[in-house]
């Protein structure tokens, strides 16, 4: 039996549909299976191959399997070279690791508002907060869609920036004909469990560059190498190696690379799934009057990895927790993408205040995540719709 909807009455499902989840098949189990009974489970065959897939995929010269999304953003701002007193200008509308990644390296991360109608980073923001201690750009695919990187990459040519691709939400996104991953200097991949494909956990770092490349391995792996061009010494025996610089320990495992080699192979299935449940929810939504979709980049052939609405208010009884706790009471797992960054106690006592991205704060106060995922039915997708319309029509003047 269903339970009770915070205003009475039946919720709309009798099971909670979240906003993401997985979906892993049975050649995903027998991938992992068979690594499990091979002889390597780190530092193995697998690591190799999915890199290589990865650069097939994008088009990119390079790639370094890493532990985690998290890890692969330091990563890139280790081989960025970002250092104390280097500036870098990122979105506050991200998970905290984008910002997180330039505070490991001494660097200071300085936020650009969003644009208000594609909530991704404002190229004109972005030039107006550019000083002399400006050293990079991290620009963060939000919800899945490329952010405008005409404008982005002409800035970064003007003034000698590097450009980081935070593409954790958008693996199999292009832009203007080309995919993610051949577009930023360096570009940096999550694969938790909600992402359009999942390794458990696992990341991964891209470049084109040969030199940020060898960086970026170096940094991901203690810094230690067995590549004969990069030894000081010549090497007389297979054991020998050497640690080049300080390095961090960030190796995927050749369990997670299974997985993510496997899932590899669903993704054009992944991809049409998830442009036709967006297509799907863009119908069935936009007539609503308290509904305000995101809008498309232009050039973006977007993979969604997020849902997001934001609700107009003026014709409405109530705030957004009202809206959220009612949901939640239907069985629809929403959920609110993001906080802005600055907004966390932790930013505040290093000297951040409200108020610096107005756009940014606003979306935030309005926004929404609905569900999304590759194995969503479309009578889950018509519970969600059915869902926001009985709520938005009990709270609507």
């Amino acid at each position: 039996m269903g339970k009770l909807a915070v205003f009475g009455g039946k919720s709309i499902r009798d099971t909670y549909l979240p906003y993401g989840r997985q979906f892993i098949d049975e050649d995903d189990i027998h991938a992992v299976v068979q690594t499990l009974q091979s002889d390597f489970l780190t530092c193995g065959p697998k690591v190799k191959e999915f890199e290589q897939a990865l650069c097939s995929l994008t088009g990119a010269n390079f790639a370094t399997a890493v532990s985690n999304g998290t890890g692969a953003l330091h990563v890139a701002c280790l081989a960025a070279g970002i250092r104390s007193g280097d500036e870098v200008i990122t979105t506050p509308i991200t998970f905290a690791a984008t910002a997180n990644a330039i505070l490991y390296c001494g660097g200071t991360p300085v936020f650009a508002d969003i644009d208000p109608k594609t909530y991704t980073i404002d190229p004109r923001s972005i030039e107006g907060h550019i000083t002399e201690k400006t050293k990079a750009i991290i620009a963060v695919d939000f919800t899945g869609q490329a952010c405008a990187y005409d404008p982005i990459l002409e800035i970064c040519h003007k003034y000698n920036l590097l450009l980081i691709e935070d593409a954790a939400h958008s693996i199999g996104t292009m832009y203007r004909g080309r995919p993610v991953g051949q577009i930023a200097d360096l570009t940096t991949f999550s694969f938790h469990p909600v992402k359009t494909l999942t390794a458990g956990e696992g990341g991964a770092v891209l470049a084109q560059d040969p030199e940020l490349a060898k960086r970026m391995e170096l940094f991901a792996r203690h810094g230690i190498t067995r590549n004969p061009q990069l030894l000081q010494e010549q090497a007389n025996s297979n054991w020998y190696y050497e640690q080049k610089l300080l390095g961090y320990n960030y190796r995927m495992t050749d369990i997670q690379c299974a997985l993510a080699i496997s899932q590899m192979e669903k993704l054009d299935r992944f991809v049409a799934r998830r442009k036709q449940l967006v297509g799907q929810y863009n119908q069935m939504l936009h007539e609503i009057p308290e509904v305000i979709l995101q809008e498309e980049n232009d050039g973006s052939d977007s993979v969604r990895h997020l849902y997001i609405l934001r609700l107009d208010f003026r014709n409405l009884s109530c705030g957004r927790k009202e809206i959220y706790d009612a949901l939640q009471a239907e069985n629809i797992g929403v959920n609110v993408h993001y906080i802005p960054v600055y907004f966390f106690p932790y930013y505040q006592q290093l000297g951040y205040q409200r108020g610096i991205c107005p756009n940014a704060e606003d979306y935030y106060e309005t926004s929404m995540t609905l569900p999304l995922f590759y194995s969503m039915t479309d009578r889950d997708q018509q519970d969600v719709v059915n869902a926001v319309k009985k709520v938005l029509g009990y709270y609507r003047r």
